[in-house]
C-alpha cells in the first residue's frame, strides 16, 4: 500500500509545467466574465509585435494570370493561428491542386532520426527460451508495386520564389509534363515516374511583373520502398486517407468530431479516433494503429469562467489563471489545439490587431467574417498561447490570442480524475478488449477502398493494406519462484500476483520498530488507536517486533500544527514517524514529507485516516501498511534467484518539478546486494534542453562508492535501465548521457573495467499484442516476449508483456539495448528484465517495468510534486520513498 499522496491524476497536481500568476504586479479587480470590465489597474500590455490572432494565410485561393494561364497566389489577412500548416503538400494533379493535403508539425510525423543503437556484436536478437505462442499485433502490411520507387527532385526558382504557395502554383501549373500524383514542399518534389531528362526547364510567366520565372526541375535520387524518405512521404499520404474518410488531426492523431461519444451526466463527450504510423520495422514496412479517444468538455472555457466568478468572485482571477495556466484548448470553429500559457486580462474581443494590409479589425469581426462566429460576450479576456521554439524556427513569432467562448479545454483535471464514477463511466469506452479493439481495427483497414477518393489516391499512389493483423511468434518466459525467509512461493502465472501466498510468511529481512512516533488530530483518534493495536498483530507473522508508540494528539490538523508535533518529539532514535491525516491535503502532506525527508532526515508513513475507517479491511490494510514501513526501514520482502554475481542494476527515470517551470527531477536508484534487493537511492535536476549529465555522473560515482563499502568490491557488471526518455530523445541519452556514465566508471581506476549494459525502457508506446484463445482474442499472458517482425532492425530490442490485465488491452513495454560491452545473449537480457519486474515491494505482483525504475519515478515524484530539493543522504540507503 503506497504511502497515501494527496495528489491524483496524471499530472499529479501540476506536473505539467504550469505557469504561476504574477505575484509582482497588482491585480485588476474581479469581475463577471459577461460584466464590462473596469479599466485595469495594471499597464496596458504592450501592442503585439506582430498581427494576432493569425500567423498564417488568408484562405483566398488562387487567381489566373491573363494571357499566360500562369497562376498568381493573393495574400489576405491573416487566418486564425489555428491554420499554420507545414509546407509539404501532396495532391494530385487536378483534383484540387497540389495543396491535396499538408504535412503537420513534426510532432505529428513519426521519428525517423532515431541513432543506430544496435551493437555490432549482435547477430540475432531473438531468445529461445520459453514456450512458444502465437500473437497477432496492431500492424498491417504495407502492399507497393514490386518496382515501386520514388524519384526525389529538386525544384530551383529564378528568380527566387519566397511564397511557398506562389511556388506550388507555378509548379501545378506544370503539371501536365511532371504527370501525377506529385509531392513538393516548396523545394523538393517526389514523383512516381521518371523524368524523361535528368534536368528539366520549364518557364512561367507572372502576372504582377510579367516576369518570366524558369524552373529547373533536377533529379536527385531514385528511392527504394523502405527508404527514410520513402517511410515520411507513406505518412503523408496515408494523412491524405484519413482525411478523405472524415477523420480530422487534433494534436498528433486523428478524430472522427462527427460520431462524438456523449456522456452528458459529466458534461463530457469523446472523438473517437487513431493513432497510425508507418515505419520499418524489421523486414517489412507496417502500418500501426491503434484506437484513441478524445476527452473534451462540453462547456467553453468562458462558462468555466463563470462558474468560478459565481462561486469565489474575489479570487476570480487567481483562481482562473491556476486552474488554465498549462491547459490544452481546441478551438470549435477548426479543431486545432493550443496550450495556455497566459491570459491577457487588459483585452476582450473589441480590441484590435493589424492585418496584413495595414487595416484594423477587431477579434469579434475577425471571427464573424472568417469563420461566422459571432461573440456573444464583448467583455471576457484572451487567452495567450505562446509559440514553441519549433514554430519559431518555421517563422511563427508573437503570441496567439484565443476567445474563451470558441474554446473547450481537453483532457481531464485532477479533480475529474480523483472522482471514480467519472472514470468509471469513461473507462467503459476507453478501456476496449482484445476482440473489440481488432474488430475495430479492421473495420478501420477495410474502410479505405470503400471510400472511391480515398480508394483513387491509393491506386494513383500504387500502394494498399493487407486487411488482417500481422501474426507473430512470441514465447512466454517460465513464472519465477518467489524467495521468503522460510517459504518459496509458486504463483498461477495467468495472474502474476502472489498476495494470498504471502500471508503468514515470514520476511527475507526485517526492522523491529522499537522507537516510533504516532501522530494524529482528536478526531482521528479512534482510528490511530485500532492502527496502533493492529499493526502489532499483522507484523508478528512477518519476523517484525512492533513496540509501543510515542503517542502524539493534535489540536488542530494545520499543517505546522504536524510539522511542530513532529518536531517537538523526534529524539536521534526515532525510527518511523506515523501521521494519520484527516484528509489527503497536499500542502499538509508536502510540509510533513519536506521536515521527515530534508530537515529531519527519519522515514515516514502518512495515512488517511478514511483508509482505516473500515473495520472490515482494517487486518489487511495493516498488513500492507506493515510491509512498507519495513521496506522504508531497510528491510527486504522478499526476492527471485539471481544467478548473476557481482551485479549492480540502475534504474534512472525523471519527472517535472511542479514548483519550478521547465525543471525536471531525475531519480537515480541502484541496488547494493546480488539479491537486488537493497537499494540506494540519489536524485538531480535538470532543466529544459539539459541533460542529466553532470548529475548522473555524481550519483554513479556515490552508488559504486557505497556497493564497494557494502560488498568490499566494485561490482563487475553494471545495467542500467533508462526509464523516462521520450520519442526524439534517444540520441541525447545515446550522445551526452551514456559517455558521461562510461567515463565516470572509467574513472574509478584503469584496473577497474566492468561490463555494462545500458537499456532504455519506455512506456508510452502504441504497441499492442492478442493472442488466440477459445473464447476469441485474449491480452497475452505475463512473461510474453516479442523480439521480431515488429521490431527495429537499427534496434537490439524487445517487447515484453510483464504484468496481468483483467480489464481491456495490455500495453506491453519496449526495451533498447543502446550499450553493451557485457555480450548477453538475448535471453538473458529478456530473463533478467522480467526477474525485476517481480521486485517492485509496493505490489505483490508484477510490474510493467523493472522494478528499480519505478522506484526511481516514485524518487523523482516525490521530490518533483513534494520535496523540490534533493532529500538528506541519511536516508539514501533505505526506500523511504515508497
Amino acid at each position: 500500500m503506497a504511502d497515501q499522496q494527496p495528489s491524483s491524476g496524471r499530472a499529479r497536481g501540476r506536473s505539467r509545467g504550469r505557469g504561476r500568476a504574477s505575484s509582482g504586479q497588482q491585480q485588476p479587480q474581479p469581475r463577471r466574465p459577461g460584466e464590462t470590465a473596469p479599466a485595469p489597474r495594471m499597464p496596458p500590455a504592450e501592442p503585439d509585435p506582430l498581427p494576432t490572432p493569425g500567423r498564417g494565410r488568408a484562405r483566398g485561393g488562387s487567381s489566373q494570370v491573363p494571357g499566360s494561364g500562369a497562376p498568381v497566389v493573393q495574400e489576405g489577412p491573416r487566418e486564425p493561428p489555428t491554420g499554420q500548416m507545414a509546407a509539404l503538400s501532396m495532391g494530385a494533379a487536378g483534383e484540387g491542386g497540389l495543396g491535396g493535403i499538408s504535412g503537420r508539425s513534426q510532432q505529428s510525423r513519426p521519428s525517423f532520426g532515431d541513432p543506430k543503437t544496435r551493437p555490432a556484436h549482435v547477430v540475432s536478437k531473438e531468445g529461445s527460451s520459453g514456450t512458444k505462442l502465437e500473437v497477432y499485433t496492431n500492424c498491417f502490411r504495407l502492399k507497393a508495386e514490386d518496382r515501386w520507387l520514388l524519384y526525389q527532385y529538386h525544384v530551383g526558382f529564378n528568380p527566387m520564389i519566397e511564397n511557398p504557395r506562389a511556388r506550388q502554383a507555378i509548379l501545378r501549373f506544370h503539371s501536365e509534363i511532371l504527370g501525377s500524383p506529385l509531392a513538393f514542399d516548396g523545394m523538393t518534389l517526389f514523383l512516381l515516374r521518371k523524368l524523361e531528362q535528368p534536368v528539366t526547364k520549364l518557364r512561367t510567366k507572372r502576372k504582377d511583373s510579367d516576369a518570366i520565372v524558369e524552373v529547373t526541375v533536377t533529379l536527385t535520387n531514385e528511392l527504394a520502398p523502405t527508404s527514410p524518405t520513402c517511410i515520411q512521404v507513406y505518412n503523408i499520404i496515408f494523412r491524405k486517407i484519413l482525411a478523405f474518410v472524415g477523420m480530422e488531426q487534433i494534436g498528433r492523431h486523428y478524430y472522427n468530431p462527427k460520431t462524438p461519444i456523449m456522456i452528458q451526466q459529466h458534461g463530457l463527450q469523446m472523438w473517437p479516433g487513431f493513432i497510425t504510423s508507418i515505419l520499418q520495422y524489421e523486414k517489412d514496412v507496417l502500418l500501426m494503429a491503434d484506437v484513441s479517444h478524445k476527452i473534451l468538455r462540453l462547456d467553453t472555457v468562458l462558462d468555466l469562467m463563470t462558474d468560478i466568478y459565481n462561486k469565489k468572485p474575489n479570487t476570480f482571477q487567481d483562481e482562473v489563471t491556476r486552474l488554465l495556466i498549462g491547459e490544452i484548448v481546441l478551438t470549435s470553429y477548426n479543431n486545432k489545439t493550443y496550450r495556455v500559457d497566459d491570459i491577457d486580462w487588459s483585452k476582450n474581443p473589441s480590441n484590435t490587431f493589424a492585418k496584413f494590409d495595414g487595416s484594423q479589425i477587431s477579434y469579434a469581426q475577425y471571427y464573424q467574417d472568417a469563420y461566422d462566429r459571432k461573440i456573444m460576450d464583448m467583455s471576457q479576456p484572451l487567452l495567450i498561447s505562446r509559440p514553441k521554439k519549433r514554430d519559431e524556427r518555421r517563422g511563427m513569432t508573437g503570441p496567439i490570442h484565443l476567445i474563451p467562448e470558441l474554446c473547450m479545454l481537453t483532457g481531464l483535471s485532477d479533480a475529474v480524475r480523483s472522482d471514480f464514477h467519472v472514470m468509471k463511466d469513461i473507462a467503459t469506452h476507453t478501456r476496449i478488449s482484445p476482440g473489440d479493439r481488432v474488430n475495430t481495427l479492421r473495420s478501420f483497414i477495410t474502410g479505405f477502398p470503400k471510400n472511391k477518393d480515398a480508394k483513387e489516391y491509393c491506386d494513383k499512389w500504387k500502394i494498399g493494406f493487407e486487411n488482417e493483423p500481422v501474426k507473430i511468434a512470441a514465447r512466454v518466459l517460465p513464472a519465477e519462484t518467489i524467495h521468503q525467509k522460510t517459504a518459496k512461493i509458486n504463483y498461477k502465472p495467468s495472474d502474476a500476483e502472489w498476495s494470498r501466498e504471502l500471508r503468514g510468511n515470514a520476511l527475507i529481512s526485517t526492522v523491529n520498530l522499537n522507537d516510533w512516533m504516532l501522530i494524529y488530530t482528536s478526531r482521528d483518534q479512534g482510528n490511530a488507536m485500532d492502527f496502533k493495536q493492529t499493526l502489532p498483530r499483522v507484523a508478528g507473522p512477518m519476523g517484525i517486533t512492533v513496540r509501543e508508540p510515542k503517542m502524539c494528539a493534535l489540536r488542530d490538523d494545520r499543517s505546522e500544527t504536524y510539522v511542530n508535533g513532529i518536531r517537538n518529539n523526534l529524539t536521534s532514535s526515532t525510527q518511523l514517524v506515523v501521521c494519520v491525516l484527516s484528509s489527503n491535503r497536499k500542502d499538509r502532506y508536502d510540509a510533513i514529507k519536506k521536515f521527515c525527508c530534508n530537515e529531519s532526515p527519519v522515514p515516514s508513513q502518512c495515512i488517511v485516516s478514511r483508509t482505516l475507517s473500515k473495520k472490515q479491511m482494517l487486518m489487511s490494510v495493516c498488513t500492507k501498511i506493515c510491509m512498507q514501513i519495513n521496506c522504508k526501514l531497510g528491510g527486504e520482502l522478499w526476492a527471485v534467484e539471481m544467478p548473476l554475481s557481482s551485479m549492480m542494476v540502475v534504474g534512472i527515470d525523471s519527472y517535472h518539478d511542479s514548483s519550478s517551470k521547465g525543471r525536471s527531477v531525475g531519480g537515480f536508484v541502484a541496488t547494493m546486494n546480488k539479491t537486488l534487493t537493497r537499494y540506494y537511492s540519489r536524485c538531480t535536476f535538470q532543466h529544459s534542453g539539459q541533460e542529466l549529465i553532470d548529475g548522473l555522473k555524481v550519483c554513479m560515482k556515490a552508488a559504486l562508492k557505497m556497493y564497494h563499502e557494502i560488498n568490499n568490491a566494485l561490482p563487475q557488471r553494471i545495467v542500467i535501465y533508462r526509464d523516462g526518455v521520450g520519442d526524439g530523445q534517444l540520441a541525447a541519452v545515446v550522445e551526452h548521457e551514456l559517455p558521461q556514465i562510461l567515463d565516470t566508471v572509467k574513472a574509478l581506476g584503469s584496473d577497474y573495467d566492468p561490463k555494462v549494459v545500458v537499456i532504455v525502457v519506455k512506456k508510452r508506446i502504441n504497441n499492442r499484442f492478442f493472442m488466440q484463445s477459445r473464447s476469441g482474442l485474449s491480452n497475452p499472458p505475463p512473461g510474453t516476449v516479442i523480439d521480431s517482425v515488429v521490431t527495429r532492425p537499427d534496434f537490439y530490442d524487445f517487447f515484453l508483456v510483464s504484468q496481468s490485465v483483467r480489464q481491456g488491452t495490455v500495453t506491453p513495454t519496449s526495451y533498447n539495448v543502446i550499450w553493451d560491452t557485457w555480450g548477453l545473449k538475448p535471453d538473458y537480457v529478456q530473463r533478467l528484465t522480467y526477474k525485476l519486474t517481480h521486485l517492485y515491494f509496493n505490489w505483490p505482483g508484477t510490474i510493467r517495468v523493472p522494478a528499480p525504475c519505478l522506484y526511481a519515478h516514485k524518487l523523482s515524484f516525490l521530490v518533483g510534486q513534494s520535496l523540490h530539493k534533493a532529500p538528506h543522504l541519511d536516508l539514501a540507503d533505505r526506500l523511504y520513498f515508497l
